[in-house]
């Protein structure tokens, strides 16, 4: 089975078809299998009502995540699925009141997952993921089953950032690599699979004028991006400031410094716009190592993925 983070299956043919008739939900019972829909209501007892269409589904609070009947997580991970999407298993189909309840539980689903997918995950390994939540640390972004890990704000990208939101957007769906796990806490990078510096270099040419952000303003000049992994650096120019939007002229691409020399041209202010899925240029399941450097440059930058 496929373990994807909550909300990749609710749309799924397979999945509305579940949800279809008493019939349908039945067999997915039988079958065992991991089901999405959204949660209307989150009651005084913490039991998640869940909108199933062909009946109504109660995830009692003890089901509702991993770690709240053993008292390791806190009742908030119920709370806030209220108006989101909910993965969960079905335990039982009932009549209460003249109409079908199913009974479900998350917590068996995110079980599964850690049992059957994410024990096997280890450093070097692309994931799935979607962002949960956003703080200036970090992104935090489930990786199965509502199953969450994060992100450090380091580890988003080569180009320094002042916060996440610059890159990502709740909801936004990612590819990550694990970066380390200690048990089941599991620690996720994303630079690596954004390029290494000759990649990303490969996209600008002398003489052209491309588009830029400010990212730092130094005695000696000023570091623009050009890319998520990869930024050049212009000369010295009054009134440049960090976040703003740029217009640089290339003055030269040089792999053995591992440098792009730039002119700036123009700065200006602009409100910020909903960041972009990102462009990967890394398409395997696993990464042993990332050279960021070019074979050129005396300088080499190097990760590992050790086991």
């Amino acid at each position: 089975m496929r373990y994807l983070p909550e909300g990749r299956l609710l749309d799924r043919p397979e999945n509305k078809a579940a949800l279809r008739s008493p019939a349908a939900l039945a067999q997915a019972m039988e079958e065992g299998r991991i089901l999405e829909a959204k949660a209307l209501l989150c009651d005084s007892a913490h039991d998640l009502t869940v909108d199933l269409g062909c009946a109504k589904g109660i995830i009692p609070r003890e089901e509702g995540a991993l770690g709240i009947r053993e008292g390791t997580m806190r009742d908030v991970a119920i709370l806030s699925r209220v108006n989101r999407p909910v993965c969960f298993v079905v335990r039982q189909l009932v009549e209460r009141e003249g109409r079908l309840t199913a009974l479900l539980s998350r917590r068996l689903a995110q079980e599964r997952c850690r049992e059957e997918y994410l024990s096997h995950v280890w450093p070097g390994d692309v994931v799935e993921a979607r962002v949960t939540h956003l703080e200036p640390f970090g992104v935090f972004a489930d990786i199965g089953c509502g199953l969450v890990s994060l992100l450090p704000i380091d580890a988003i990208s080569v180009s320094r950032i002042d916060h996440p939101r610059e890159r990502f957007s709740v909801g936004m769906d990612i590819k990550c690599l694990v970066r380390s796990r200690e048990g089941n806490r599991i620690t996720l990078t994303h630079k690596e699979l954004l390029g290494t510096w000759a990649e990303n270099a490969a996209q600008f040419h002398p003489g052209e004028t491309v588009a830029g952000i400010v990212r730092s303003v130094e005695s000696y000049g000023v570091f623009v991006e050009l890319t998520p992994n990869l930024a050049g650096l212009a000369e010295p120019k009054e009134q440049a400031l960090p976040g703003q939007q740029a217009s640089v002229f290339v003055k030269s691409v040089l792999p053995s410094r591992m440098k792009v020399k730039l002119i700036l041209i123009e700065t200006f202010d602009q409100e910020p716009c909903r960041p972009q899925p990102p462009r990967y240029f890394f398409t395997g399941r696993h990464m042993e190592e990332f050279r960021y450097s070019p074979p050129e440059s005396e300088k080499v930058l190097l990760t590992r993925f050790h086991p």
